[in-house]
């Protein structure tokens, strides 16, 4: 569904990411594991078109689309939450949700998606006519996903999702986005720290430092990877499967 091949990016002269080759399947949640400033969120930006690479190709459903302009690779149905939600914060609930929506032209679909959204986030329901801004974390972050959700993606590209949030919240936002993929049937490249969440949905992650794949695999392979171990999971931590 997604690759990308050989691809270079950052700000400037400053490449964040380099060489970098990854593959997304259909279907797939994929992990990008790393350190902060390992160029996990220069990857999502590159590949949603806020940064244009320097080098190398990516590749959407058998199209090119290094270099297009963020609002074409959105109607391509690539759809990315940000780092830190990105909610507008003036602005209602609803109409965050309604800006989701903003490229679409089916109303009763728009409509019918409004009531999904709710069924998946109760509590941002419950908050409609409230100015995003007034929201806890833990509700921007569930509007910042529903909003994404609003434009129908194919592709969900997830920045850290869990960040501040506390483990009840936590949880309930990993178990969201595994019903995403294995009801809804959505594909998702997720950026996540809390690699003991992450590995235990996903199906296949990747290790960057410093802007380059250092390791890549199933998530038991790395899971089992001592070196991923000693760097990112904490002792008494379950295993995959368990």
């Amino acid at each position: 569904m997604l690759s990308l091949e050989g691809v270079s990016s950052g700000y400037g002269k400053i490449m964040a990411i380099q060489d970098v080759d990854i593959v997304v399947d259909k279907g797939e949640v994929v992990v990008l594991l790393g350190a902060n400033g390992a160029g996990k969120s220069t990857l999502l930006r590159t590949i949603s078109g806020a940064l244009r690479p320097s080098k190398g190709r990516i590749v959407y459903q058998g199209q090119r689309i290094e270099g297009k302009k963020p609002h074409l690779i959105v109607e391509m149905g690539i759809i990315q939450v940000q780092e830190g939600r990105g909610i507008l914060s003036r602005m209602t609930v609803r109409e965050n949700l309604e800006m989701g929506a903003y490229l679409r032209t089916d109303k009763e679909g728009i409509v019918r998606d409004l009531e999904w959204v709710f069924q998946k986030f109760p509590r941002i329901q419950e908050r409609l006519n409230q100015n995003a801004g007034t929201l806890s974390g833990g509700e921007q972050q569930m509007l910042s996903i529903g909003r994404a959700l609003m434009a129908k993606p194919q592709l969900l590209l997830l920045d850290e999702p869990s960040l501040g949030l506390s483990p009840t919240l936590v949880e309930f936002i990993f178990e969201s986005i595994q019903e995403l993929r294995e009801k809804d049937g959505y594909t998702i490249l997720l950026v996540e720290q809390n690699a003991n969440q992450a590995l235990h949905m996903a199906d296949r992650g990747y290790v960057l430092e410093t802007g380059r794949v250092v390791l890549q695999g199933t998530c038991q392979a790395l899971w089992d990877n001592e070196n991923l171990q000693m760097a990112y999971l904490g002792k008494g931590v379950r295993t995959p499967g368990n």
